[in-house]
């Protein structure tokens, strides 16, 4: 018999217990890091990572709310239909225009600015400058009761509802004297949402930017409407769009 000598082999573990391997050095084992709001305790603790701040939400869309002129447009109360022509749709207004009672059917389809939707959308725009067209004196006394409705639009934030407000505010200015004067004192509910979209231009490069030919860049808008608002608002006009939309340079004093 071979008698195996006591330390000639090598040496089995105790056990189920494996022998521990040695990190070497220079490699310090790592600990998870910890996510956390700035201005907190944790926030100053080791191995934290403070999260920066949320996203303002400046340019973010608002959600539409249900408006007037749809209820009042479902419920057959406008004296309107939908006329199909060769150069597209227009409206049929069932009554002359100059005969309607401006205090009250204006608002309503200035309201109708909010709508996205066909024929909504349709009805109120070409509704809006139908009326602005034949108004004649009737528009100016009804200035204050404009006001909400264009600023609810304009709230919006959704590039389609600026573009067609920004329009019919161009439109609106030159429709009767004495209108660009009148909106005026109402500088500070519209023009906030427009310092907002100024700078708001594409930068196309070398490319073709066809929205400047269908008047749907919002930039070009924006200034484009700054400008009527100061040929048609008077002497203070300019004052007051410069009070709210720093960056605006005059167009007759430049």
């Amino acid at each position: 018999m071979v008698v195996e000598k006591a330390g000639s082999g090598p040496s089995k573990p105790v056990g189920d217990r494996c022998p521990q391997q040695q990190e070497p050095l220079g490699h310090a084992k790592k600990s998870k890091q910890q996510v956390s709001d700035g201005f907190t305790v944790k926030a100053m603790m080791k191995n934290t990572v403070v999260r920066g701040p949320p996203v303002a939400g400046a340019f973010k869309e608002r959600p539409t709310k249900p408006t007037a002129f749809r209820k009042f447009y479902e419920r057959g109360d406008f004296p309107i239909a939908l006329e199909h022509d060769t150069k597209g749709n227009k409206i049929a207004w069932k009554v002359e225009i100059e005969k309607l009672d401006y205090h009250y059917y204006l608002p309503l389809f200035f309201d109708g600015l909010c709508e996205m939707t066909f024929p909504y959308e349709f009805f109120a725009r070409q509704g809006i400058h139908d009326m602005l067209e034949h108004g004649g004196n009737k528009i100016l006394p009804v200035i204050p009761q404009l006001i909400i409705p264009i600023k609810n639009a304009l709230s919006l934030r959704n590039r389609q509802v600026i573009c067609i407000t920004l329009k019919v505010l161009q439109h609106l200015v030159v429709s009767a004297d004495m209108v660009g004067e009148a909106l005026v004192p109402y500088y500070r509910q519209i023009l906030p949402v427009l310092n907002i979209f100024k700078n708001m231009n594409v930068n196309s490069g070398d490319g073709i930017d066809y929205s400047q030919q269908k008047r749907e860049n919002i930039g070009d808008l924006i200034q484009e409407t700054l400008e009527a608002f100061e040929r048609c608002g008077g002497e203070t006009a300019y004052i007051n769009i410069k009070y709210m939309i720093p960056t605006y340079q005059s167009c007759i004093l430049n």
